[in-house]
């Protein structure tokens, strides 16, 4: 017997989720989309489409087939992230709440992975009056995140699977800066600096001028933010991926009940019990 998905995105929720992540990536690339002295303005319209985007995910979404236990698992992992969160409050990238979202997208799949990663960090917003202009850059940032981790490879098992998750947790943790720094440094310098973001500049210079802002402020916090992350699946995953796939298997989620199980089902499905 086969486990599906908790969640499955239908085509219409599929070009939404596409529709809506590509307004959210011109959010964060529109420096050097935009030649315009109206800053604010334009930033103000991304962040407010971003908002619109997220709402109409969220509503595509629970339309499709999350049952009660879906949902409550959901909740629980969410309530665990948003926890994780506040304990290093960002300082010097010290973030553990990486490690569950990656995990978890890992088992129940690249949507759920979605899911997770927006409430998380609403709930976590909420909770500790973090929201602001940057919310919606945080939001698909790390709905991003869950996504394609739950994308990873699925054959791949054992101590390979272990380097993997470590490695994405690695190349994720610094895409993450770039994504928070590019929401950040329009606004962070002025206009007056060598660094600063130059209203009506070209795309080269603008570039030139955010790749060196980006290393030379960041790094104390992506740096540590991977090592953190990837330590902690290192050490962390064999039982922490254990313990939600039989959660997963057991659970049977969004699978019909079945009253009357054949003999090679039942032989089967205590096969895979035993390789859990």
């Amino acid at each position: 017997m086969k486990t599906s998905a908790l969640v499955r995105f239908r085509p219409r929720t599929l070009f939404v989720l596409a529709l809506t992540s590509a307004i959210s990536a011109c959010g964060f690339i529109w420096p050097f989309l935009i030649n315009t002295k109206s800053v604010p303005l334009a930033s103000i319209c991304f962040w407010a489409a971003s908002a619109l985007a997220v709402s109409l995910v969220i509503i595509e979404i629970s339309n499709e087939s999350l049952d009660a236990k879906s949902i409550a698992l959901l909740g629980v992992l969410t309530a665990i992230v948003a926890a994780l969160r506040p304990i290093g409050a960002g300082a010097v990238g010290i973030e553990p709440m990486w490690f569950v979202l990656i995990l978890s997208a890992r088992v129940f799949g690249s949507s759920f992975g979605f899911i997770l990663g927006l409430t998380s960090i609403l709930t976590s917003a909420l909770l500790t009056g973090g929201i602001g202009p940057w919310l919606g850059y945080q939001l698909f940032a790390a709905g991003w995140i869950g996504l394609f981790a739950g994308w990873l490879p699925k054959k791949v098992r054992g101590k390979p699977e272990i380097f993997l998750l470590a490695l994405y947790a690695i190349a994720t943790s610094f895409i993450f800066g770039v994504l928070m720094d590019l929401q950040f440094w329009p606004w962070a310098l002025g206009l007056d600096t060598q660094l600063s973001y130059i209203p009506q500049g070209d795309i080269v210079t603008n570039l030139h001028r955010f790749i060196i802002f980006h290393f030379a402020t960041s790094m104390a916090w992506d740096i540590p933010r991977a090592i953190l992350t990837s330590t902690l699946i290192i050490f962390s995953a064999p039982a922490i991926l254990g313990a939600l796939r039989r959660t997963k298997f057991r659970a049977a989620f969004v699978t019909p009940i079945e009253f009357l199980e054949s003999k090679s089902a039942a032989i089967e499905r205590a096969k895979e019990l035993k390789a859990l």
